[in-house]
């Protein structure tokens, strides 16, 4: 197999010590949850604590703030600011005309949005989006959560996906899985998160360094 160039992101961190762990593993990205009924959630006051540490040591880092269906000024009013989120996710129900009023309100952050994916045909909602965004988050549907079930997408539905901008696959990716997402499925990023955890929130850092020395690997 061939040396593989797949950015990882690790999504649902929820303390700026497994925040720095993950940094130095490798990661391309790393994810906050700012969802107030997700089981990752955590405030906003923590989460520029180990944003402002993660500028600061690993600067090169994507700085993710996970979003869902959250009014805009309220985003200008409490998550942007100094340090900041480099990237705003989007993982909820927006459409195009809440995607186009973000870029004009806060043009300097990069933008990605997630969609969740329940049959094939979803898959036909998202080209018009592309305009608009800059990154595709292709996630599991779960009717109990929006994110972070652990469950995949399946995987017929995934190959051969051609979209203008780069996409992360997310969903219950584990070491199992990945010699085929990275062979056949070939995203352009790989969005971590429950296949990791001990608990929701509290990364195994030992599972987590073992699918980075895989991708290294690889």
């Amino acid at each position: 197999m061939p040396k593989t160039n797949t950015l990882v992101k690790i999504c649902g961190l929820t303390s700026e010590q497994q925040a720095l762990q993950v940094a130095k593993l490798g990661a391309n990205a790393i994810g906050i949850i700012s969802v107030e009924k997700s089981p990752r959630y955590i405030s906003a006051d923590i989460k520029k604590k180990i944003f402002r540490t993660l500028e600061s040591l690993y600067p090169k880092i994507e700085r993710v703030s996970v979003v869902q269906n959250c009014p805009i000024d309220l985003i200008i009013k409490n998550f942007l600011g100094s340090p900041s989120e480099t990237i705003l996710q989007l993982h909820g129900d927006e459409d195009i005309d809440y995607c186009k009023k973000i870029r004009e309100k806060i043009p300097n952050i990069g933008l990605w949005k997630a969609f969740r994916i329940k049959t094939e045909k979803d898959l036909d909602s998202i080209k018009p989006f592309e305009d608009f965004i800059d990154a595709i988050l292709l996630d599991s549907w779960n009717k109990e959560t929006y994110g972070g079930s652990g469950k995949k997408i399946k995987s017929n539905y995934l190959k051969n996906l051609q979209f203008e901008k780069p996409w992360w696959l997310a969903g219950g990716i584990s070491l199992e899985w990945i010699d085929e997402i990275l062979t056949e499925i070939k995203p352009d990023g790989l969005d971590i998160s429950s296949s990791i955890e001990i608990s929701p929130g509290l990364k195994d850092i030992e599972k987590t360094e073992a699918l980075f020395k895989f991708l290294k690997k690889n």
